[in-house]
């Protein structure tokens, strides 16, 4: 059959965006679905050198092929700072704050990262949208801070709007951005006046292909909620202890983040009407874990 020149040019252009930008979802006529995965071992120790053939991946039940497949740490990284300030918080915003200074010291790569600021309470505000500057961000997070009496005073209504913050960040900042995409939730998992409810923060989140990280910081009541959105959408769960600081919770992201395999693979069904699909990423290797997420919108 003889392929017209557009055609041509239009594979060829999906091609190179492909290699250009490794892990983005692209619609044109072959749409690719991207996941990314981090593998351990049973210490936890992040696994570095598996190959394409080590993994094995299905979609609603159905064995897919693998086509594409890279351990690229070097792709860019869009990074959302989460901050619970809710009085709730208030014992603990400051050490929040110091920690969240020096993450971003360490993570932030000013010529290809972009991270943006967000604090909930009882409102939802972003004190800085996305920006490479270490320089505004850390400006940004020396006013993040827990509502002063006269706000509270002033302020209708309460609570803590933890969903509604993941909807506000996923859909109105994430979803346009490509590669490697997290948010970084920082909260005692308390949740009380959010329009949006969990399910809806969830798949806001995987609309958009963002996992969550949530950290636990400061109670126990909302570890649940902390613990399914970052379990649904291939993020990880911690929980500052007395064996485990939130420097040292920061350090184990940090290292995720640059350690994730990015797979693709072009599904066997067409989509026909938007849907989620369930995945199932693992590997041939016995005694390890990998961490992805278990579905993925596919948008017709």
């Amino acid at each position: 059959m003889r392929v017209s020149r557009r055609e041509f040019l239009l594979t060829l252009l999906a091609t190179e965006v492909l290699r250009a930008q490794e892990g983005t979802v692209f619609s044109t006529d072959v749409k690719i679905v991207s996941v990314l995965a981090t593998v351990f071992d049973k210490q936890r120790r992040i696994i570095h050198d598996l190959t394409k053939d080590d993994f094995q991946i299905t979609e609603n039940g159905r064995p897919q092929t693998i086509k594409y497949f890279s351990r690229d740490t070097d792709l860019p990284l869009t990074i959302g700072l989460m901050v619970d300030t809710s009085m709730s918080q208030v014992r603990v915003i400051g050490e929040e704050r110091a920690a969240s200074f020096r993450f971003l010291d360490r993570i932030l790569r000013e010529d290809k990262d972009q991270v943006f600021v967000m604090q909930f309470d009882m409102t939802v505000q972003t004190p800085q949208p996305l920006t490479s500057s270490r320089q505004k961000l850390e400006k940004s997070l020396v006013f993040v801070d827990t509502p002063t009496r006269a706000e509270l005073r002033t302020q209708a209504g309460g609570g803590t709007l933890l969903f509604d913050a993941v909807v506000n960040a996923s859909k109105n900042i994430m979803a346009s951005r490509q590669g490697r995409k997290a948010l970084v939730v920082m909260s005692d998992g308390g949740e009380n006046g959010s329009e949006a409810s969990l399910n809806d923060a969830i798949e806001a989140a995987q609309h958009a292909d963002t996992m969550i990280y949530s950290i636990l910081f400061g109670g126990t009541e909302g570890r649940g909620i902390l613990q399914k959105m970052s379990r649904e959408t291939g993020g990880g769960f911690f929980e500052v202890t007395k064996k485990q600081s939130i420097d040292q919770i920061y350090e184990v992201i940090q290292a995720e983040l640059r350690g994730q395999y990015s797979l693709g693979y072009t599904s066997d069904v067409p989509v026909r009407i938007s849907e989620f699909r369930k995945l199932a990423l693992t590997v041939k290797q016995k005694g390890l874990i990998v961490q992805a997420r278990d579905r993925y919108w596919a948008q017709r």
